[in-house]
């Protein structure tokens, strides 16, 4: 160390820091390696109280054997140091599968030393001596950079990918949303595979970015991926990463969703050599990206979907039994719209604010002949058809034929969900009479429950 040029900065020169530190740091990993004990445990007692963790290493062997058991956001190393360089071990490591971003510490800051550290990818350079602000300067730049690039890459991700851009909240009152919001409290604390089922427009993505909200991983990020839209020869790359031949690395979406949630969605899409790899990493929590020799440990959680038959798929050979096994903990079946008929005034007023807004166009009237459409129809494509709808019918003014209404008893807010269940007696009651009063045999005639039904009836008396 450098005497008072190094002593950890007053007070008011960390005030000054504030923000900045708190919002970089205090979710990273850092390790820092340098052969000289006072200086580590200088820049560990200047980092420690910013930082989630922390953790030092006295040569480039010790340092070694800890990233092969950990994974860290950012690495400050000391470039002189015994046996070889910190720029030489970082080029090493990056052969073998080094995915974290390198501060490098130096005294000779020389022109062919910062070319070769451009060379290797080197974030950023601390001279000696140095004050402890200048440190941490250098480590929430290094990791505001990190996030950024992270940022970017899913929203190119998300962008790119068909229905990646799933918003919103689990809507409705009817029983089996209910139940299915009962259920995604109850998961939310834990860590425990939860693979969503359905038909294709249910609203999986949703449910599962629920289940996201309500844990304690709310604020890292959520990482929705469909498998079906990836081809089968670039989803190996796109999952666990890629270092190649020039040992140039690209992070894949495991390392990009760390410390969030994965959701992987078509998961019967997944080519079976993929299946084999994404069953190692389920058991392991670590995944090794192509190219590389060390497996690199995982925090996070990982979300299953899919609209098809597994079961019939591995008695078929085309999903792998142990797999399914592995993610089929808990199970969430996502009722269909026809299900869930009651929720349908909600949705449609939901999504015609959300329309209207957006596109910059008038509402259209939720007339009570409509809303009765609505529900007598069987929304083959569920949520996702009445959101289509919603938006073309916003879009081109009017309701598709089949759906519009006579433009009188227009209804918004509480007052649809009060003329809706007005509408949904009537229908429903009408049934019961064609039906003879058999409850169960108008629930089949409605696709919905017979519990549905007794509910409905009880509610109202009957």
């Amino acid at each position: 160390m450098q005497g008072q040029s190094q002593r950890i900065a007053p007070q008011a020169n960390r005030d000054e820091l504030g923000a900045v530190l708190e919002g970089s740091l205090s979710q990273a990993s850092i390790l820092v390696i340098d052969d000289e004990p006072g200086m580590r445990n200088f820049m560990t007692k200047v980092l420690n109280p910013h930082c989630k963790r922390v953790e030092q290493a006295g040569s480039a062997q010790e340092a070694s054997e800890i990233l092969d058991r950990a994974h860290f956001d950012l690495i400050v190393l000391d470039n002189i140091m015994p046996g070889k360089t910190g720029l030489d071990w970082v080029a090493e490591q990056h052969r073998v599968g080094l995915f974290a971003d390198t501060i490098l510490v130096t005294a000779y800051a020389d022109l062919e030393t910062a070319i070769q550290a451009l060379r290797i990818g080197i974030a950023d350079f601390v001279l000696k001596p140095f004050r402890a602000n200048q440190i941490l300067n250098a480590v929430a730049r290094a990791l505001d950079r990190k996030n950024l690039r992270r940022e970017n890459y899913l929203l190119k991700h998300e962008l790119s990918v068909e229905g990646g851009s799933a918003r919103g909240r689990l809507l409705g009152k009817s029983e089996p949303i209910v139940r299915a919001r009962e259920m995604l409290q109850r998961l939310a604390p834990l860590p425990t595979p939860v693979l969503f089922t359905g038909a294709s427009g249910t609203g999986k993505e949703i449910a599962a970015r629920t289940l996201h909200s309500l844990s304690e991983r709310a604020d890292k990020p959520f990482v929705a991926v469909n498998c079906a839209a990836i081809s089968p020869e670039n989803m190996a790359q796109e999952l666990f990463g890629v270092i190649d031949t020039h040992d140039r690395r690209r992070d894949g979406l495991f390392l990009a969703a760390e410390g969030g949630t994965l959701f992987l969605d078509e998961i019967a899409q997944m080519p079976e050599q993929v299946q084999a790899a994404l069953l190692r990493v389920l058991e392991d929590q670590r995944v090794r990206p192509i190219g590389a020799e060390r497996d690199i440990p995982l925090n996070l959680r990982i979300l299953f979907a899919t609209n098809a038959d597994l079961e019939a798929a591995v008695a078929e050979g085309r999903f792998r039994a142990d797999l399914y096994h592995r993610i089929n903990v808990v199970r969430i079946q996502m009722p269909t719209l026809r299900e869930r008929v009651e929720d349908i005034v909600e949705l449609a007023a939901l999504f015609m604010d959300q329309f209207s807004a957006s596109l910059g166009m008038p509402k259209l009237e939720l007339d009570a002949e409509t809303l009765l459409k609505f529900s007598r129809y069987d929304w083959p494509g569920n949520v996702r058809e009445l959101r289509n709808l919603i938006e073309r019918s916003v879009i081109l003014g009017a309701f598709p034929e089949e759906f519009a209404g006579k433009g009188s008893d227009t209804v918004t807010g509480t007052a649809a969900v009060e003329n809706l269940e007005m509408v949904m007696q009537r229908h429903i009651m009408h049934v019961l009479d064609e039906s003879g009063g058999n409850r169960a045999e108008a629930a089949r005639r409605l696709g919905v429950s017979r519990k549905t039904i007794d509910r409905k009836c009880s509610s109202w008396g009957v």
